[in-house]
């Protein structure tokens, strides 16, 4: 499997996640959910994950997953302390540790980040998640492309 990451285009003084990623600032992203939700529990060591930005239509970015920290059913103290413990991976803005303080937590570290150039253009279908598990990242680049169903996002 292979995972497609929307990142956040806005941080504070105007750096973008995927500017944080290529600085190295940035090797570690974070979901979270009030109940299990993708990708919590389903990525793996060594698996790829790809990045792009919301808001453009461009996969503008690959690596390759290091380590994976999934927790459920997480008491405020613990989010906190999660979250704090991983920050100089992480480098979440005050409003991101807002979002993503959340009863379950899937934190995925990588490393080899590549930047993708020219970028893949996506072929965005309906309802998409921000975080798609795919078999391989041709299934929603345009021109080859399969309808996406969800069917590898299901628990």
């Amino acid at each position: 499997m292979v995972h497609l990451v929307y990142c956040e285009n806005q941080g504070k003084k105007g750096e973008r996640v995927l500017d944080k990623i290529f600085s190295g600032t940035k090797t570690m992203v974070v979901r979270g959910a009030a109940g299990r939700k993708i990708p919590h529990s389903r990525v793996s060591e060594n698996e790829i994950v790809y990045f792009m930005e919301k808001g453009t239509a461009e996969i503008s970015a690959h690596a390759v997953v290091k380590s994976v920290q999934n927790y459920t059913k997480l008491a405020d103290e613990e989010i906190t302390k999660i979250l704090e413990e991983n920050q100089d991976k992480l480098n979440l803005t005050d409003k991101q540790k807002e979002r993503w303080h959340k009863k379950c937590l899937c934190l995925v570290e990588f490393d080899e980040v590549c930047k993708i150039e020219p970028p893949l253009p996506f072929d965005h279908q309906g309802n998409m998640d921000d975080w798609l598990i795919i078999d391989k990242i041709e299934d929603v680049v345009v021109g080859t492309s399969i309808p996406y169903n969800y069917e590898k996002s299901r628990f």
